[in-house]
């Protein structure tokens, strides 16, 4: 393997922590902006609707900019702007300035999100082998860091626009000094072994990949929901339904945090070895036995259980989900991924809100019974991974 290669993969870790990182920055300083801002956890909540529809707009504005300029131009630059853009939330003493500064960080780090992940898909074709997993690992791995961080600069008596714009500065530092290691443009089919394909293949692999990339994201929502209700509810699950003191229950989320990431490191080799529907299948099984475990036990040790199995269940879905729409058309790469991660989103700030609607009708676990029956559906549906052109053989067969 090439050290220009190699150097591009380390550069795409790299992005991914500073992602997961600035996200994680703002996340932990919510609790001191809410105080300053003086706002409710009701009006937080409407607020962070904008931070949400800002990372949509930048998702589908970020895929044909990246697929336009290449991922090596983007990538570094949504990573300085999203950086800079971190110190806003920490500026505002006012609801409505707040919400402006939310809906601008938001749009900067949906930019972000998919200019990397189409880079990743990049490398990962040039890579000849699935490492898609590894950098949403990385991801994260940023928020622990930020978190960390976070915990730093409170206890040093820092405001939250300080710890913001110090982080914000790294940042910035960061972006630019790893910008010269990525690849400068898309692997073409020469690069990648493939030179036998013909001028008409991509063609019609561009034809017959629109309703499939749809599909994807589709399964994307679904599984995102999945997280998205994880991160909300599991620790409100243990301190309401099973009467756990609060510092048990914080440790739910912490489980299925720590199951998700120990998967995503470990997914690229079963990915190599199992095939990319595999993991999807029996992952999103594994998931809904973790979650049905949740929803019917009645043993604080047993839901620790469920959640660690529906973390790692989860953890290997979305990267395949994501690997394959940049894998459908490496021409549109951005642009594919930038409709499955965008549509994924919706799912992730949907979780929380659809189970929270359910507890007007229903016991919080029995809620859950919805997460059961979207991991069964993608279970099944994770056949659409091998329509078409499977990436995942063809990087198989590439590598030797």
């Amino acid at each position: 393997m090439s050290h220009p290669l190699r150097a591009a993969r380390v550069a795409t870790f790299v992005y991914f922590s500073l992602c997961g990182t600035l996200m994680g920055t703002w996340v932990v300083n919510i609790p001191a902006i809410e105080e300053r801002v003086g706002i409710s956890h009701a009006t937080l909540g409407a607020l962070l609707v904008l931070l949400g529809l800002g990372a949509f707009i930048g998702m589908q504005v970020a895929g044909g900019l990246t697929d336009r300029l290449g991922a090596r131009t983007v990538v570094p630059a949504t990573a300085v702007v999203c950086s800079a853009a971190l110190v806003l939330p920490g500026l505002p003493r006012e609801p409505w300035t707040l919400g402006a500064a939310l809906l601008v960080f938001g749009f900067c780090n949906g930019c972000l999100d998919v200019s990397m992940n189409a880079h990743a898909v990049h490398v990962e074709k040039a890579y000849g082998r699935p490492v898609m997993s590894a950098f949403h690992a990385t991801f994260s791995v940023g928020g622990v860091l930020a978190a960390l961080v976070g915990a730093a600069t409170a206890s040093a008596g820092l405001s939250p626009a300080a710890g913001m714009a110090a982080m914000g500065a790294l940042g910035i530092a960061v972006a630019v000094v790893s910008a010269r290691a990525l690849l400068p443009a898309a692997p073409t089919a020469a690069d990648t072994g493939s030179a036998g394909e013909t001028e008409q293949a991509p063609a019609a692999r561009r034809r017959g990949a629109g309703g499939r990339i749809w599909i994807l994201a589709a399964l994307a929502l679904l599984v995102m929901l999945c997280e998205g209700a994880a991160n909300d509810w599991s620790a409100l699950h243990l301190k309401d339904v099973l009467d756990a003191p609060a510092s048990t229950a914080a440790f739910a989320y912490g489980t299925f945090a720590a199951t998700m990431t120990i998967g995503r490191l470990t997914a690229d080799r079963l990915v190599a070895r199992f095939g990319s529907m595999a993991i999807l299948r029996y992952g999103a099984a594994t998931a809904g036995v973790g979650i049905t475990i949740v929803t019917v036990s009645p043993w604080i040790w047993a839901a620790f259980a469920g959640w660690a199995l529906f973390g790692l269940g989860l953890s290997g879905c979305v990267p395949q989900l994501f690997s394959a729409a940049g894998h459908a058309d490496p021409a549109a790469a951005g642009a594919n991924v930038s409709r499955v991660a965008g549509l994924g989103y919706v799912g992730m700030l949907a979780g929380p809100a659809v189970i929270g609607w359910l507890t007007h009708f229903v016991a919080l676990n029995h809620a859950f019974v919805l997460l059961i029956l979207l991991c069964a559906i993608t279970a099944v549906a994770a056949g659409v991974l091998r329509t078409g052109s499977d990436h995942t053989s063809e990087m198989a067969h590439s590598s030797h």
